[in-house]
């Protein structure tokens, strides 16, 4: 039933501080956006990473009723490659910590952290030997 992660979509009151803020993290700027009925930015998605995933931003004023406005819910993680390094440059941009790097199974390689980013979604960041297994055989040969 479930094929693979398609979209994230992260909250902000501030929409253009989100894009921006997004785009130094990531190096890249959107590649789509969507005005909303008031003719203001609504949304605004990037692509990141090996597979292209989407990282969807948008205004808070299209909140589902009933969502909290802060930090809740699950948590997605994006592999990272150095994750104390990624952790670092995160709260460098002023994001803030939410879970502190903590190993997941003493020597299995899974180690994950996550932080606030400035606009109250959680980014989860991790170590994650599966994902770079199926990398490796995705790989072209």
């Amino acid at each position: 039933m479930l094929r693979g992660f398609a979209t994230i979509s992260f909250w902000a009151d501030d929409l253009e501080a989100a894009r921006d803020w997004y785009a130094e993290l990531l190096g890249v700027q959107p590649y789509f956006s969507v005005a909303g009925p008031d003719g203001r930015a609504g949304y605004y998605e990037f692509r990141a990473g090996d597979y292209q995933h989407e990282l969807g931003l948008i205004d808070a004023r299209f909140r589902p009723a009933g969502h909290a406005a802060g930090p809740g819910g699950a948590v997605m993680y994006w592999h990272v490659d150095d994750l104390e390094a990624a952790v670092a440059r995160l709260l460098s941009m002023g994001a803030r910590v939410h879970e502190k790097i903590t190993e997941r199974g003493e020597g299995t390689g899974f180690v994950t952290a996550s932080v606030i980013d400035p606009f109250g979604n959680v980014l989860g960041v991790m170590s994650n030997p599966h994902y770079l297994d199926v990398l490796a055989k995705a790989a072209p040969r």
